[in-house]
């Protein structure tokens, strides 16, 4: 008997396996920085900081030094240690500094009752994608783009007591009727606050309108449908997830009411304050720049603006951070 042929076997030949190249498997190391790099770092790293150095925090340790001393800014051989005598002097003898610290207060409630819900209703209206809203827009931020020496400028020229706009309008109801707006002592902060909300109404609009951009429309579609209306949505929805927005404005807005000077600067006509016009900044420059310099005052009414600068906002921030740890 013949044996059957074997049966060929169909199993595919499998093709032989690649060989591993030397450097497979390793983990590509970190990319050195080249010294070009390095440069480039150093630059964009250390000249804004010696920047701030320089501008910013030499000059207020300056100040809180200064602020110990008599000195009329001449000569530093002149410099007389005095101790605590200028703040003395600030808190019981000088008498504008009282007043000015009640003007930047109502500057503050100003700022904070008006101009700053107003901006925060335009963002809000905006938002809605009427018709012209960039033109919109754009009218309401030009005052912000002007420089604040400008929008005073204008404002001079609106309260003007012989032939301003506000005057004008005022005659043709009542002929031969004119106010003083910016020399009356009883009217001059508030017209120095109008000028100022103006300007400040943009900023906010636009910092708000940038916040409701990024909000997510669906919630507001979900609470249209549970039946809430605009305002209830607005209230309960938009402005409590809008939080990180809130606390830059009420940041921005502090500043802006203790460090107010520009506006006032150019309508109060310079160094020397008016009577109803006076704030902690135009203190400072006053004692600093006028007439008769008193660097010590000045420095000692700049040290107590910063103080209460950094009290108020950093009491603000710590409480607001300590409800988002909650």
């Amino acid at each position: 008997m013949t044996s059957a042929p074997p049966v060929p076997s169909h199993s595919p030949t499998r093709p032989p396996a690649p060989r591993p190249s030397p450097g497979a498997g390793r983990r590509p190391g970190p990319r050195r920085i080249g010294a070009g790099d390095r440069l480039f770092l150093a630059m964009i790293v250390g000249i804004p900081t010696i920047a701030l150095l320089v501008f910013v925090w030499l000059p207020a340790l300056a100040s809180i030094g200064l602020s110990f001393t008599s000195w009329d800014g001449i000569a530093l051989s002149d410099i007389r240690w005095t101790g605590l005598d200028n703040y003395r002097e600030i808190f019981g003898n000088y008498p504008p500094f009282w007043p000015a610290v009640q003007h930047n207060v109502i500057w503050l409630l100003f700022s904070v009752l008006l101009p700053t819900p107003f901006g925060i209703f335009l963002a809000y209206q905006l938002d809605r994608q009427l018709r012209f809203t960039r033109i919109y827009q754009t009218a309401i931020f030009l005052p912000m783009v002007l420089a604040p020496a400008v929008v005073g400028l204008i404002w001079e020229i609106i309260y003007n007591p012989d032939n301003g706009l506000l005057n004008g309008i005022i005659g043709m109801a009542a002929p031969g009727h004119h106010i003083d707006w910016l020399g009356d002592p009883d009217l001059n902060l508030w017209a120095v606050l109008v000028a100022s909300g103006w300007r400040h109404t943009g900023y906010i609009m636009i910092l708000y309108l940038a916040g409701l951009k990024s909000f997510d429309p669906a919630l507001k579609e979900a609470a249209a449908l549970d039946g809430a209306g605009e305002r209830q949505t607005f209230l309960r929805v938009v402005f409590p997830a809008l939080r990180p927005v809130n606390v830059i404005i009420v940041v921005v807005t502090a500043m802006e009411s203790l460090r107010a000077f520009d506006v006032v600067y150019i309508l109060g006509g310079g160094v020397g304050s008016k009577p109803g016009m006076e704030l902690l900044s135009l203190l400072i420059t006053d004692n600093i720049v006028g007439e008769s310099s008193h660097i010590g005052y000045g420095s000692a009414l700049a040290v107590v603006l910063l103080a209460v600068s950094l009290a108020a906002i950093g009491t603000f921030l710590v409480q607001n951070f300590r409800k988002e740890d909650r």
